[in-house]
């Protein structure tokens, strides 16, 4: 994938899917502690869904979606021709290997050429999606690396609601369901601070964003 800047087909393909996923999930977001508007940024989410990353998309307005790349997984998204070709020539992403015995290049390598070359990012720090009871899983490494090495780029938590079952997995067709995206107030790793305890609080941040059965948030 060329960073920085994207094809006319991928400005066409996000145009339509953003349509698409505004007609099935009537995707509504709320901007609860950041402006749409802003600087480059890393938008990190709950991950249950294939689809997650298109709603996160689908919330952003026409410009900051062609900057915004979604970093998914390329055992997944390699692993046939069509596959190969969404991900590099329909969908924005920033693809890494997540197998650390077989991977040829490093991950945080690649999600950090994305980023110099002015991409913002959607990034699912648990890892892996979640297919268990818990909210959230604990989050991998991942997230405190990229706050580490770009200091000036802005960390925003973002809470999907619902996708999970508007596309579970398996499933082929989306559910007509509502969903929301729930944008809460960046989180900026502080000087010398511990892997585990950013990590730890940047998970917190996430989870205060979740609904609780009353309907409010944490």
């Amino acid at each position: 994938m060329r960073y920085g800047k994207a094809s006319l087909l991928q400005k066409a393909s996000s145009a339509a899917l953003a349509g698409l996923s505004r007609a099935v999930t009537g995707v509504r977001p709320i901007w609860a502690g950041v402006k749409p508007n802003g600087p480059q940024r890393i938008y990190f989410a709950n991950h249950a869904s294939h689809g997650d990353f298109i709603l996160v998309s689908t919330c952003l307005n026409p410009a900051e979606r062609c900057r915004t790349a979604a970093v998914a997984g390329a055992d997944y998204w390699k692993a046939d021709a069509v596959r190969r070709f969404i991900a590099q020539k329909l969908l924005r992403t920033v693809l890494v290997e997540r197998n650390w015995v077989e991977r040829t290049t490093d991950p945080l390598a690649v999600m950090l050429a994305a980023l110099d070359a002015g991409e913002s990012l959607i990034f699912f720090p648990e890892g892996t999606r979640n297919m268990t009871d818990e909210p959230l899983l604990r989050f991998r490494s991942g997230l405190y690396n990229l706050a580490a090495a770009r200091p000036d780029v802005e960390l925003v938590p973002c809470w999907i609601e619902n996708m999970s079952r508007v596309l579970p997995k398996g499933a082929l067709l989306p559910v007509p369901l509502l969903c929301r995206v729930v944008f809460g107030e960046p989180v900026r790793l502080e000087a010398g601070e511990d892997r585990k305890v950013f990590l730890d609080r940047a998970r917190a941040a996430l989870l205060a964003l979740a609904p609780r059965k009353d309907g409010n948030r944490q």
